[in-house]
């Protein structure tokens, strides 16, 4: 599994997926947070907080993570590849897993390095660290979550299909489903409306990005990663059994 790991973190870095992932996210949300003069402009707000990029980011995170994932099954389809990985001396949970964590860890390597943006608003606040950090904490790890999230069910779109622009496509549309579309249809439950929303990933990011992390929301974002996990792993499973 460990060997698998690597050979993909290898295969993102040497096709120079992983610079273009990183660059593209940072460069995104770089202008709107600092250059462009949206509402989303720090300097233009005259506040030192980084709600902008959390506001932001997950929107990159809905376009971005299903087109890192759509390979992961996909190609290994289209190529004939997979009968023979599924060959190898590991469990389809293990190949699932070891893909998952690769590419998850470019999804994590390319939100590091915006702890520089949070650094940067703490030297520029008045006074100087007077930050919102428990916001920024809370707000930086429902991030992660929600970057997990979005792997696994880039995943799972991906063993769906040989093609990696109907699995990029299906992501998108599950995953803002999935993060957006609760809170857009609730309304149409009237008393229930609250239930409905909460169901959505966006409501559990927004209360993770109070800063207080309650149990709830974790398990709602550790729920949906096991279920998709789950899912993409019975789908390389009945594959199997058909050959």
């Amino acid at each position: 599994m460990w060997a698998l790991y690597q050979k993909e973190i290898r295969s993102f870095l040497v096709s120079l997926t992983g610079m273009l992932v990183i660059g593209f996210f940072l460069v995104i949300t770089g202008l709107f947070i600092w250059v462009l003069p949206f509402g989303t402009n720090i300097l233009d707000s005259g506040y030192a907080n980084l709600d902008g990029l959390f506001l932001l980011a997950p929107f990159v995170f809905l376009f971005l993570v299903p087109a890192i994932s759509m390979r992961s099954f996909a190609e290994e389809k289209k190529s004939g590849t997979l009968e023979l990985l599924l060959t190898r001396p590991l469990s389809e949970l293990q190949i699932v897993m070891a893909k998952y964590l690769a590419t998850y860890t470019l999804v994590v390597l390319a939100l590091l390095p915006t702890l520089i943006y949070y650094f940067s608003v703490q030297r520029l606040a008045y006074p100087v660290g007077n930050v919102d950090s428990g916001g920024f904490w809370g707000s930086f790890g429902g991030l992660l979550f929600l970057g997990a999230a979005f792997t696994a069910i880039g995943f799972f779109c991906s063993s769906l299909t040989d093609n990696q622009i109907v699995a990029f496509l299906l992501a998108v549309i599950l995953s803002a489903f999935l993060y957006k579309g609760f809170e857009l249809i609730s309304p149409l439950f009237g008393e229930y409306s609250l239930l409905v929303q909460n169901l959505g990933m966006d409501a559990h990011y927004r209360s993770m990005s109070r800063g207080v992390i309650d149990t709830r929301d974790l398990i709602y974002f550790l729920s949906q990663i096991a279920l998709f996990i789950y899912m993409t792993t019975y789908s390389l499973a009945r594959r199997k059994w058909s050959v």
